[in-house]
C-alpha cells in the first residue's frame, strides 16, 4: 500500500502551497522525519495494541520511506536529496541559533 508515501506527499505539497518558501519546505521536512522518528520510538517501546495501531500505518522516516519505493541510481539519488535537505535544516537552526544569542 501507498498510505505511508501519499501521507508524506499531501503534507509537503500542503506546505509548499500555503507557504511558498523553500525554508518552509525544509522545515516542514525535517518536521515530518522527526516525527516519524518520535513515533517509531514509541512503537518500540509501548504495548503490543499501540505498536501494531502505528506500525501499520506509518513508517519509521523518510528514509525508510524512500527505501521503499525505490531501488539502485534512483534510491542513491534520492538519498542525496534527503542528507542535502537535512544539511540545510542544520544550517537553518545554527543560523537561527547564532543570531538568537547575539
Amino acid at each position: 500500500m501507498y498510505i505511508d508515501l501519499a501521507i508524506v506527499l499531501i503534507l509537503l505539497i500542503v506546505v509548499v502551497v500555503f507557504f511558498r518558501k523553500f525554508s518552509s519546505f525544509v522545515y516542514a521536512f525535517a518536521i515530518i522525519d522527526i516525527f516519524l522518528r518520535i513515533m517509531t520510538f514509541i512503537k518500540y517501546n509501548t504495548v503490543p495494541e499501540l505498536k501494531s495501531l502505528i506500525g501499520r500505518y506509518l513508517p519509521e522516516s523518510i528514509g525508510a520511506i524512500i527505501g521503499r519505493y525505490s531501488s539502485g541510481l534512483l534510491y542513491t539519488i534520492l538519498m542525496w536529496i534527503y542528507v542535502i535537505i537535512f544539511i540545510i535544516f542544520l544550517s537553518y537552526i545554527t543560523s537561527y541559533f547564532i543570531k538568537k544569542r547575539k
